[in-house]
């Protein structure tokens, strides 16, 4: 599966030393944004837009690379089989994000920058986006990440140049406290690394539970790069809860096998997670000799729309990469395919031009499920309201989601993502 796409990260570590040396500057902001305008005039065509991929290949949150890789891969075929943007091609360039490592981040994102790309897929972490927010969105370059969900973002002062296509943690938290009230607990340990995405999740978490009528039993929150969780699970296991929640990333293996450690593992207490623990490869780091460790863990996690033009995203994806999870697949494919529509509609692949219309291209207008579709409607003159791969988006004036919609997914004994069903949450929403 690693061997569909071309990843150009050996071209982002040979140009690590320069980046360092701009980096040190402390100007790699400033200089970006006027490269920016430069390149990108207003109303401009003649330059094809490129696309910057900013994705984990390393780190913590490496498996989710291959499933938004491919996407933005997959929906760049669709673009480009359709006449392109503009009447171009569009390109993209790659750069590993890592995990948590802010150096890497930012010299990734200085190199991304210094490419003259007119827009950012990425980061995948809230933290990450976080360490070069101010880098990207200070350079007017449009930043749309897959899978950020942190609450912090949503206020978050970034020029109007940020966005995102998954739904905010405030939406998810409501879906997971209603998931764990509606299966008859009702004193619930809260557990989440001590990060903003951790923190931010927690916080509405308790709020959805609360408001469902459940109790918190206590809360424990844990620094995410820790190697032993000791201390940890024997406060979960004094605090007597009937469910535990754990919000993390890979870590969360390690939280669990710590309460295996204390007695209190999946067999014989409830756990909960969030995407951020979906992966099929998670049981490795429990007891590699056990699939079945994880079996009955399980929760939420955005995901893709059922339906998606005449074939659903989810049937495509697995066509296309049948041997990669599908975690924010569709939500990297919709990010792609909203800044190509919001170029074609701006008639500019400038970013201080399109970076008005990535809102509007996804509501108030004529319905349309593909690039295809959609760019024929803005040819006919019409706005439109792309509803995507991951479903309708309807971007709020912040530029995310209004609605989440989520798998409800578990655990089985070979350790395998299976999903049980879909829910829908919005802002109003009590399911």
């Amino acid at each position: 599966m690693f061997l569909t796409r071309a990843r150009p990260v050996l071209g982002v570590l040979a140009g690590i030393a320069m980046v360092v040396a701009v980096a040190a500057c402390g100007s790699s902001s400033s200089s970006s944004s006027s490269t920016a305008s430069s390149s990108a005039a207003t109303g401009q065509t003649a330059t094809p837009l490129k696309l910057g991929v900013l994705l984990p290949h390393t780190g913590t949150l490496a498996f989710l690379e291959p499933p938004m890789g491919d996407s933005v891969t997959l929906a760049l075929k669709d673009i480009n089989a359709a006449g392109g943007v503009n009447g171009k091609p569009v390109s993209q360039v790659g750069a590993d994000e890592g995990t948590n490592q802010p150096s890497l981040v930012s010299q990734s994102t200085n190199t991304l920058l210094q490419d003259n790309v007119d827009a950012i897929i990425g980061a995948a972490a809230t933290g990450d986006t976080l360490a070069v927010i101010n880098k990207i969105t200070g350079a007017h370059v449009v930043e749309c990440s897959p899978s950020n969900t942190g609450a912090v973002l949503t206020t978050y002062p970034d020029h109007g140049y940020y966005f995102r296509t998954a739904p905010p943690d405030g939406l998810q938290s409501k879906a997971l406290g209603n998931l764990i009230v509606s299966q008859g607990h009702s004193n619930v340990e809260l557990v989440g690394q001590a990060t903003d995405y951790g923190k931010g999740f927690l916080n509405g978490l308790r709020t959805a539970l609360t408001g469902a009528g459940a109790t918190v039993a206590g809360e424990v929150t844990y620094d995410p790069n820790a190697t032993t969780f000791t201390a940890e699970a024997s406060k979960i296991k004094a605090d007597q809860p009937d469910a535990v929640v754990i919000i993390g990333y890979e870590e969360t293996a390690s939280v669990i096998k710590s309460m295996i450690q204390a007695g209190i593992g999946p067999k014989n207490m409830p756990i909960y997670v969030a995407d951020g623990a979906q992966s099929s490869t998670l049981w490795k780091s429990v007891d590699p000799k056990n699939p079945a460790v994880l079996e009955g863990v399980g929760g939420t996690a955005p995901s893709a729309s059922p339906g998606n033009g005449t074939k659903s995203f989810p049937e495509a994806f697995k066509a296309a990469y049948p041997n990669v999870d599908a975690i924010y697949s569709a939500q990297a494919y919709d990010c792609t395919v909203i800044i190509a529509l919001a170029a074609d509609e701006a008639h500019s692949n400038a970013p201080t031009d399109f970076v008005k219309h990535m809102n509007d291209v996804t509501e108030n207008g004529t319905a349309c499920t593909s690039y295809s579709q959609c760019a024929n409607l803005l040819k006919q003159g019409k706005n439109i309201n792309y509803n995507g791969a991951s479903g309708p988006l309807d971007f709020t004036s912040v530029g995310e989601p209004s609605v989440g919609t989520y798998d409800v997914w578990k655990f089985n004994n070979k350790g395998e993502v299976t999903t049980i069903r879909q829910t829908v949450v919005g802002p109003n929403s009590n399911s």
